[in-house]
């Protein structure tokens, strides 16, 4: 393991080299550079151009994910081996997990819809469905998958204006879902055959349950077709999510998860359980938008080069590495083991970042059941600050008295919300000085502390 290193800019605000913390502080110490950044933490020089600097250029690896993506920064040099062999030694320089909120869109969507179908069944209630036969415009992602690609290219995009990024590394793997939920490797004439096959829902799960409620038990009596999950806490309409229940179990059930339902029957809930299989929507969501990720780096002028998930799992099980999305970032692309390359070094310190969003773009806040509550306000900046910039209190008495560091939360009052790890507190606009604009994400830091065998520290 080793320090995370700092971004450095020249002084017309061109990428260098990353250097060493203490290289930094030195440099800051000295006169000879400002903080053009707090967070991830650049400095720029005052006294160096490009010209005058001798750049090496790095290496940018990237790991997608549907709930979070890895990147990390990396350099390789060319070294001999005691038996005079030329290895190649990768060292990683800085790392970088995003955490997206694709689930969070996906969930506000729908209770917007739940919003409004609610509203137009109440206000209008034989009004005919809207036809569904609207199209999308070529190559068009849902929201909540658009996020993804959009929030993977924007930190790639920023990581190439602070480092000399030469070229770009990503993980592409292709998940066969089919097999994936048979649960074994298909060939042929198998993957045009579902579970489903010369059936239908009802019949196949008649077959399965014995014509009984899943539940109870009970026989002849009408049975409804129940989700295990129920779709509004995002359960699917996938057969190992479907059950048969009769009417007073399904109404007993309702919306609750069935282990909480289940949970004074174990026996039950065990036998149920067994059928329910690993959800595919990270699967899906990836296949989706794998393609267009590629796409959208291309833009940014480094040449894009494409490697296996399976290459990525050798290089970190050969290396001893556990499996964080960082570290997978790491090992992302070739190296030959047989002849001596490694990857040496790591940062022990990965910054977080945490897609948050710019606020809401709704105009009132809805009640429970999807109408206006009341207003919200149509100015964001209130005193020159923004939900999310990164500011320094000065607070000079009370229990809070002393220097803080955060992100605000504002209100048109002036006295806006301040949040720090050691609590959150009112301050005044007037004991505030503006650090960093908020840009979407919330930051923060996590220690990598892997099994490691590199045969260096530094």
């Amino acid at each position: 393991m080793g320090e995370s290193r700092v971004f450095v800019l020249s002084k017309e605000g061109q990428p260098l080299m990353p250097c060493h913390p203490a290289r930094a502080r030195e440099l800051l110490g000295k006169g000879r550079a400002v903080v053009a950044r707090q967070v991830p933490f650049t400095i720029r020089l005052k006294d160096r151009t490009l010209a005058d600097s001798e750049v090496d250029g790095v290496q940018l690896r990237i790991d997608p994910g549907s709930k979070g993506t890895g990147l990390a920064l990396t350099d390789e040099k060319k070294e001999t081996s005691g038996q005079g062999t030329t290895v190649s030694i990768r060292r990683g320089l800085v790392s970088v997990e995003l955490q997206h909120r694709g689930d969070q869109i996906h969930k506000c969507m729908q209770q917007r819809a739940g919003y409004r179908h609610r509203r137009r069944s109440a206000n209008c209630r034989y009004r005919a469905r809207r036809s569904n036969n609207r199209t999308h415009p070529e190559r068009w992602l849902p929201p909540s998958q658009r996020h993804r690609v959009d929030t993977t290219f924007s930190m790639a995009s920023r990581l190439c204006r602070y480092a000399p990024v030469t070229e770009i590394h990503v993980e592409f793997v292709a998940f066969d879902t089919h097999s994936m939920s048979a649960g074994r490797p298909l060939n042929g004439v198998e993957y045009g055959q579902g579970p489903l096959a010369g059936t239908n829902t009802r019949a196949y799960l008649q077959a399965q349950w014995n014509n009984a409620c899943a539940y109870c038990d009970a026989t002849g009596v009408p049975l409804n077709i129940e989700h295990l999950t129920p779709r509004s806490r995002g359960g699917s309409n996938r057969i190992s999510n479907l059950v048969l229940a009769c009417v007073p179990c399904n109404r007993a059930k309702g919306s609750q998860p069935i282990e909480v339902f289940l949970a004074h029957r174990p026996d039950r809930l065990t036998k149920i359980l067994q059928q329910v299989k690993a959800p595919l929507h990270d699967a899906a969501a990836m296949n989706a938008t794998r393609w267009q990720l590629i796409e959208a780096l291309g833009t940014l002028g480094r040449p894009v080069h494409t490697w296996t998930g399976e290459g990525t799992k050798e290089n970190r099980n050969a290396m001893g590495l556990t499996k964080t999305h960082t570290l997978d970032a790491l090992c992302v692309g070739p190296l030959d083991h047989e002849s001596g390359d490694a990857i040496v070094r790591f940062p022990e310190q990965v910054l977080v970042a945490k897609a948050t969003g710019r606020g809401s773009y709704t105009r009132t806040t809805p009640d429970r059941y999807g109408f206006p509550r009341l207003r919200r306000a149509r100015t964001k900046q209130h005193f020159g600050y923004v939900t999310g910039d990164l500011v320094r209190a000065v607070m000079p008495i009370g229990k809070w008295a002393g220097t803080w560091t955060g992100r605000i939360s504002v209100r048109a009052s002036g006295q806006h919300s301040l949040t720090t790890p050691m609590g959150r507190f009112n301050v005044s606009h007037w004991n505030l000085r503006l650090l960093q604009r908020g840009d979407g994400y919330g930051y923060s830091t996590r220690s990598e502390s892997p099994q490691s065998t590199s045969r260096k520290t530094r």
